[in-house]
């Protein structure tokens, strides 16, 4: 059963299996163009099953997946998907300077825009890694032509979050709409409902109750966010890594593709740019402006 009117925001961020930030340590930048590369098949598995659902969604994709699979880029493009960024290099946003931001930025930009042929208007950090100590990225991203961002996850966690954020969709100071990823307000603690992880780690069942939470009680649109890596349980597995990563990478794995199969009839889904960027009011509300 759909859910009442609102439609939500489903997103993919496009990269591989060893690209993900736990397997920093593990792989050397180096070594990527020498990995087993499974992206462009996982994707056109997503973009089939969306195609069945008669589903858009938006493709924040990295501009090295795109120099290595133009014809994926264009792929996307054509099935009337929105195509934003990822970044390049899949480096978090936190880890670079404003300099290397901006190329960073710029680069993806323009790669995603030569080979999609349309303009790139979204984008998410890497690991949602922009935060308290790095908000000059909210100027960085809308002077190199960026109307949205969605990078910030408004929970506590020990490789990302901002936990007083805005949990809804805002402007920022400079005009910039960020629109976070979503949660669930359980007494004074923001739980996470968007996806990744989570969506692995918890029965079905939390997850669509979490969502309809968020439509019935808040009267918003969710956020759900995934990788294509995670409908892909043959994907190589990464060895001497430490078990907290390889049990955050691979739990589940082998049911993701089916609770998203699920998660397609249960709820109405749609474009980022679609749902958010025509509606939302020019000013920011109080809670923005704090940050």
């Amino acid at each position: 059963m759909l859910a009442p009117a609102l439609t939500n925001a489903l997103t993919i961020d496009v990269e591989d299996y060893f690209q993900v930030s736990a397997f920093a340590p593990y792989i050397r930048r180096d070594e990527w163009d020498g990995r087993e590369c499974r992206v462009e098949r996982n994707v056109d598995r997503l973009l089939q099953m969306l195609a069945a659902h008669n589903t858009h969604a938006t493709f924040f994709t990295l501009g090295w997946v795109a120099e290595r699979y133009p014809a994926l880029v264009r792929r996307i493009v054509a099935g009337g998907h929105e195509l934003a960024s990822h970044g390049h290099g899949h480096e978090r946003a936190s880890d670079l300077d404003p300099a290397a931001f901006r190329a960073d930025l710029e680069r993806a930009k323009k790669t995603l825009e030569d080979i999609g042929g349309v303009a790139i208007r979204g984008y998410r950090a890497p690991s949602f890694s922009i935060g308290h100590g790095n908000l000059w990225a909210f100027d960085t991203l809308l002077e190199t032509g960026h109307a949205y961002s969605s990078s910030i996850y408004p929970i506590k966690h020990d490789h990302y979050g901002m936990p007083d954020a805005p949990r809804f969709a805002h402007r920022r100071d400079n005009g910039l709409l960020e629109v976070p990823v979503t949660t669930v307000r359980v007494g004074q603690r923001n739980l996470p409902s968007s996806g990744g992880g989570w969506f692995r780690l918890f029965p079905y069942a939390l997850s669509h109750w979490m969502i309809r939470q968020v439509n019935q009680q808040d009267r918003q649109a969710a956020i759900f966010y995934m990788h294509p890596w995670e409908i892909d349980p043959g994907q190589p597995r990464i060895a001497g890594i430490d078990a907290k990563t390889r049990f955050r990478h691979y739990v589940n794995i082998g049911r993701t593709e089916a609770r998203l199969q699920r998660l397609l009839q249960d709820f109405r889904w749609g474009r980022m740019d679609h749902i958010f960027l025509p509606s939302v009011p020019a000013s920011a509300p109080a809670s923005a402006s704090r940050l």
